[in-house]
């Protein structure tokens, strides 16, 4: 799932005299209800100028006038096809390839344990533009020594345009630089021609892989498991307490028994300690029923 918007250099800040439509302090609130209600994400009360600017592009796109019409019709209707592009330009995802690397020997150690006993099934519950599940990916099968480890992940995420870009699995050279070249090599294809400057997963990391669009806030969650292990990074702490809980909640049965759940490094589960405990540094596990 994606974070909550964070400054680009598209963002700009307005004034009235200069903005092309009429937004007011109450518009603002609106839009704030309505992206807490959709999608959990709590919005912060100074990014009126950034939502601003995120939400003009949706009214130049489908040709509405006023910000007021274009509210009320993503509150008449939550079916509305606007209410994905609405939440997408609300959202941005940051992401890099073995972000928070201390996670991925933790993993490789869990599932150690376990290769010999079950199929091993993942699920990265914020996918973003893939880097995240093709980290894990890479680590199973450089554990395994083969292209094909008995590992299904799944890979989920809201924002449906980061998830065609995940299952594309096509990019940029400079998102690998901080990366082995024994990696790149083995795991990557770089591109010629009119991709010369563009790398794309190899078919064996890509088909270890399942891209589905959920949203965590969702009342139930078409997916199977129980999970070897869950990552959930750099999400929670745009939900507040209450909604942070409820997702930890729906997370325990979804694991196994001594399954891990991986947080950001800026999160923490306290809120929750009867649900999960501390087992690393940002690695929690479920607290035993006496």
């Amino acid at each position: 799932m994606p974070a909550p918007m964070k400054s680009t250099d598209k963002d700009r800040e307005f004034t009235d005299k200069d903005r092309e439509f009429h937004f007011t302090s109450k518009d603002f609130e609106q839009v704030r209800k309505l992206i807490y209600e959709h999608a959990g994400i709590s919005l912060n009360a100074t990014k009126e100028d950034m939502v601003y600017s995120r939400l003009a592009r949706r009214l130049r796109a489908t040709g509405i006038n006023t910000f007021s019409d274009y509210l009320e019709r993503l509150a008449r209707n939550d079916k509305d096809s606007e209410w994905e592009a609405f939440v997408n330009s609300l959202t941005t995802n940051l992401t890099s390839f073995f972000r928070e690397a201390h996670h991925f020997p933790i993993l490789a150690e869990h599932v150690k344990v376990h290769r010999d006993k079950r199929e091993i099934l993942l699920w990265c519950s914020a996918s973003s533009t893939g880097e995240e599940p093709y980290s894990m990916a890479m680590t199973m099968m450089e554990l395994y020594k083969s292209n094909t480890p008995p590992v299904k992940i799944l890979a989920t995420d809201l924002d449906t345009n980061v998830l065609a870009k995940a299952e594309a699995g096509v990019y940029p050279l400079e998102r690998l630089e901080k990366m082995p070249e024994e990696k790149v090599k083995r795991f990557f294809m770089k591109g010629k021609g009119a991709q010369e400057g563009f790398a794309k997963v190899r078919p064996e990391l890509r088909n270890m892989i399942t891209f589905r669009q959920l949203n965590l806030l969702a009342d139930s969650w078409p997916i199977r498991g129980p999970f070897d292990a869950i990552f959930c990074r750099n999400v929670m702490i745009y939900f507040d307490k209450q909604t942070q809980r409820q997702i930890l909640a729906k997370f325990a049965p979804m694991l196994q028994s001594d399954g891990l759940l991986f947080a950001g490094h800026s999160e923490s589960f306290h809120n929750a300690a009867d649900i999960f405990k501390l087992r690393a540094k940002t690695v929690y596990e479920l607290v035993k029923r006496v």
